[in-house]
C-alpha cells in the first residue's frame, strides 16, 4: 500500500490524541484529590469516623465534602471509582511507544553510534526496563524503607537518574527522554493497578462483610498516591521533550531529566504546602528558576558537533539505502537541501534557529535518506514544511518528493 505511511501517521496521531485526553483527566483528578486531601478541616460536629471536611464552590453551587480516613461505618449506596483515567493513559502511551519507537525503531529508537544492537534487542530493552523498574520500586516500597518516606523518595530519585543515564548509553536522545517518562509513568499506573485499587477493594469487602477495615491499607495507598503526585509534572515534561531538541539532543539529557524531577518536587511542594494551610513557600520558585537555568545551560553546553560530524560520515543503513537508490533521488537532492537545510543543518543559518528542528538534518544524501518518511509527510503529502513555504517550494517539487518516497517503498515489495 503506497499510502501506508499516511495511514500510520494518522494512527499515531489518534493514539497520541487519546493519550493526551486521558492524561489530562488523570492528572486533573490526581491534583484535585491531593489538594482536597490537604485542605480538609477538623470540625467538632463531624460524623463518627470522619477525618475532616471541606466546603467548595463551583458551577453555581456549593459542595460539602467529608473524608473518612479508613472507611464509614456502612457501605455507601453509590461509590465512584477513579481508575480508568490512569489505565487508559498508560495503555494509550504504551501503544504510542510501540507505534513510534518500536515500529519506527530504525530511526527513532537505537543510536548505532552508542550501541551496536539489533532492533529486536532494543525493543526487548525498551519493554523489559519498564517492567524491571516497577519491580525494583515496588520492592523498595514494601521494605522497611516504607516507614521512612523521605529516604524512599531519595532512592527513587537515584533510580530515575541511573535509568536516565542507562537509557542514554543505548537509545537516541529522543528515545532516552521518552523512555524515562514511560518508566516513571509505568510506576505511577502500576501503583494504581497493583496497590491503590486492590487496597481499596479490601476495605470495601470488609465493609460489605461487616468487618472493621484495617487502617494500614489506606496508609499504603496514601504513600503511593503521594509518589504519583510528585512524579506527574516531570512525566509531562519528558513526554513533551521529544518536540524540543534542546532537551533531548545533548549528551547531558539524562542530567536535564534529573533536574526536571527536582523541579517537579519544588513546584508540587509549593502547591501542596499552600493547600495544607502552610502558607506560600515562595523560595520554591527561586529554586525552580535556578534549576531551569541550569537546564538551559546544559542544553547548549555541548553543541553536539561531534555527533553531527559522525552522522555525516556514517554508512547508510539497509532501510535508508532503499531511498538513496530509489528513482528521483538525485532530483530530490537538488530540492530538499536547498529548500530545507537553512534550518535543518548542522549549523543553521536561518535567523532564530539555533539547532535543527527536532534534530533532523537535511544536508547530505545520508541525511535525506534517513528522513525520507518525514520529508514525504511534511513536504510531499502536506505543505507543513517549509513553514509558511518561506523557501517557495514548488508544487512540482512536492510531487517529485512523493514519487521518490513511493519508489523507495516499492523496494520492500
Amino acid at each position: 500500500m503506497q499510502d501506508l505511511a499516511i495511514m500510520w501517521d494518522w494512527i499515531g496521531f489518534a493514539v497520541r490524541w487519546l493519550h493526551v485526553i486521558t492524561a489530562m483527566a488523570w492528572i486533573g483528578s490526581s491534583f484535585y484529590f491531593i489538594a482536597l486531601d490537604l485542605g480538609l478541616r477538623k470540625h467538632p460536629n463531624l460524623p463518627v469516623g470522619a477525618h475532616g471536611e471541606e466546603w467548595q464552590v463551583h458551577g453555581g453551587g456549593f459542595y460539602h465534602i467529608q473524608k473518612y480516613l479508613v472507611a464509614p461505618a456502612n457501605m455507601p449506596e453509590h461509590l465512584i471509582w477513579f481508575k480508568w483515567e490512569s489505565y487508559t493513559t498508560w495503555l494509550s502511551g504504551a501503544a504510542l511507544l510501540m507505534v513510534v519507537y518500536w515500529v519506527g525503531g530504525e530511526l527513532y529508537l537505537i543510536d548505532a553510534g552508542k550501541a551496536d544492537l539489533a532492533l529486536w534487542q532494543g525493543i526487548l530493552i525498551s519493554a523489559g526496563s519498564l517492567t524491571l523498574g516497577w519491580l525494583i520500586y515496588d520492592r523498595l516500597c514494601k521494605s522497611a524503607l516504607g516507614n521512612t518516606p523521605t529516604l524512599l523518595m531519595l532512592l527513587l530519585f537515584a533510580m530515575l537518574v541511573v535509568m536516565g543515564w542507562g537509557y542514554n548509553q543505548i537509545f537516541t536522545g529522543r528515545a532516552t527522554m521518552l523512555h524515562l517518562g514511560a518508566f516513571t509513568a509505568t510506576i505511577m499506573t502500576a501503583n494504581v493497578f497493583f496497590i491503590i485499587m486492590p487496597n481499596q477493594r479490601i476495605v470495601v469487602a470488609d465493609l460489605q462483610a461487616g468487618r472493621t477495615p484495617d487502617a494500614k491499607y489506606g496508609k499504603i495507598a496514601k504513600l503511593r498516591s503521594t509518589h504519583n503526585n510528585y512524579l506527574t509534572l516531570p512525566v509531562v515534561f519528558l513526554m513533551l521533550s521529544n518536540h524540543y531538541p534542546l532537551a533531548f539532543a545533548t549528551e547531558y539529557n539524562w542530567i536535564i531529566a534529573a533536574l526536571v524531577f527536582l523541579m517537579g518536587v519544588t513546584i508540587r511542594h509549593f502547591f501542596n504546602t499552600s493547600h495544607a494551610g502552610g502558607g506560600y513557600k515562595w523560595w520554591t520558585w527561586l529554586v525552580t528558576a535556578v534549576l531551569f537555568i541550569c537546564v538551559m545551560w546544559l542544553s547548549t553546553a555541548p553543541l553536539m558537533q561531534d555527533t553531527y560530524e559522525e552522522s555525516e560520515a556514517r554508512e547508510l543503513s539497509a532501510a535508508e539505502l532503499r531511498y538513496a537508490e530509489a528513482t528521483h533521488f538525485e532530483d530530490v537532492m537538488n530540492v530538499v537541501p536547498g529548500r530545507c537545510a537553512m534550518c535543518h543543518a548542522r549549523e543553521p543559518y536561518y535567523d532564530g534557529i539555533a539547532r535543527a528542528p527536532k534534530g533532523i538534518l537535511l544536508e547530505t544524501e545520508a541525511d535525506v535518506a534517513a528522513a525520507a518518511k518525514q520529508i514525504y509527510l511534511q513536504a510531499g503529502v502536506t505543505h507543513a514544511m517549509p513553514p509558511a513555504n518561506v523557501t517557495y517550494m514548488e508544487p512540482e517539487e512536492r510531487r517529485l518528493i512523493v514519487q521518490w518516497f513511493r519508489g523507495g517503498k516499492l523496494h520492500d515489495m
